[in-house]
């Protein structure tokens, strides 16, 4: 559920102390005070939960959840939007816990996530485990008292997607990617379901827009920390095929299967031409990123090559929520009952 979202930023190399064999691996806390603090404790659980990620998540449903009211004929202030919300925050949160469960040792090897509070022991096994856990039961509990059964139902196929799924395998097949966005691809699916309670052809066109958003999206993480995922032997793209033509080949291809994928609302009636004319131009724009971003494969140097990638995450930010918004600003819908 949360794969579908942006990055964490690379933590700093100090964060991180060499082995014997040059792998990273993440340090203890030696400041008892400093690690037993009331702030320390809410960064580590709002690393652990992934809340800053998860943010797009709730974002994402919202949108499937007003589409879907629209369509509805109701209005979307109303408390099953607080319940729904509420239901995907919870189980996505739990989801990145039992995430981290899993990838504890992994994690402890890439600079960029070592400093998280598993990996240095500030938040033990069990510890991390029981909230991930009860996170994921208390949201789908929630989604399916307070919405209705369907929609608990495949917030928990998503967590079972995204932590029994695409996290183990992303240690032998670089089609972890691929499998990882049926989950990330979700939210909007959830937040329609939870207003609608049926899934429909537009609530598939929402899951499709996500789904192949999420390419050149991950592209573009998976260059900018090839290094990161070589050393925890994770079989992203890049690590496998290191020229990074095959990474730019997806990014591009992807990038042009955006612009018809999010004309489909149009074409199924759910909003009007002026939500067309800027689904189109953001698309160009998203598919221009990509394109740009092959100059990695010509790139002088490592910085030059970053850039390249960042321009194009930085895209597909900004990308996502201006066309959520297009659509819900000329969301076409039924009657107000």
């Amino acid at each position: 559920m949360t794969s579908a979202s942006v990055t964490e930023p690379a933590a700093p190399a100090s964060a991180t102390a060499a082995t014997t064999t040059g792998v990273p691996v993440a340090t203890r806390s030696t400041s008892s005070t400093s690690a037993n603090s009331p702030r320390r404790w809410i960064k580590d659980y709002a690393e652990l939960l992934k809340l800053r990620i998860n943010l797009m998540t709730v974002i994402t449903a919202w949108a499937g959840f007003y589409l879907g009211c629209m369509r509805s004929g109701v209005s979307s202030w109303n408390i099953d939007l607080f319940y729904a919300l509420l239901g995907v925050a919870l189980t996505s949160s739990g989801a990145g816990a039992l995430n981290q469960v899993l990838e504890r040792v992994y994690d402890a090897r890439m600079i960029r996530t070592a400093r998280r509070p598993m990996p240095t022991g500030r938040i033990g096994l069990v510890h991390g485990l029981i909230i991930g856990l009860l996170l994921v039961a208390s949201g789908t509990l929630v989604l399916a008292w307070f919405n209705n059964v369907l929609t608990g139902m495949l917030a928990l196929l998503t967590v079972f997607l995204y932590v029994a799924i695409y996290t183990p395998l992303k240690r032998f097949t670089t089609l972890a990617t691929f499998i990882g966005a049926f989950p990330g691809a979700m939210p909007p699916l959830l937040g329609w379901t939870a207003a609608h309670a049926v899934i429909e052809w537009p609530a598939v066109a929402l899951f499709a827009i996500l789904f192949v958003w999420q390419f050149p999206h991950f592209m573009a993480i998976s260059w900018l920390y090839r290094e990161d995922y070589a050393r925890a032997g994770i079989r992203m793209l890049p690590v496998v095929e290191p020229d990074g033509r095959s990474t730019v080949f997806q990014a591009v291809c992807y990038a042009v299967f955006m612009i018809p994928v999010s004309l489909v609302p149009y074409w199924l009636h759910m909003t009007g031409w002026p939500y067309a004319v800027a689904a189109a131009l953001l698309g160009l724009g998203y598919l221009f990123a990509s394109i740009r971003f092959g100059k990695i494969l010509h790139a002088k140097s490592e910085a030059e090559s970053r850039g390249y990638a960042h321009a194009l995450m930085r895209t597909s930010i900004l990308y996502l929520p201006l066309l959520l918004a297009a659509m819900m600003i000329d969301a076409i819908g039924a009657p107000l009952k």
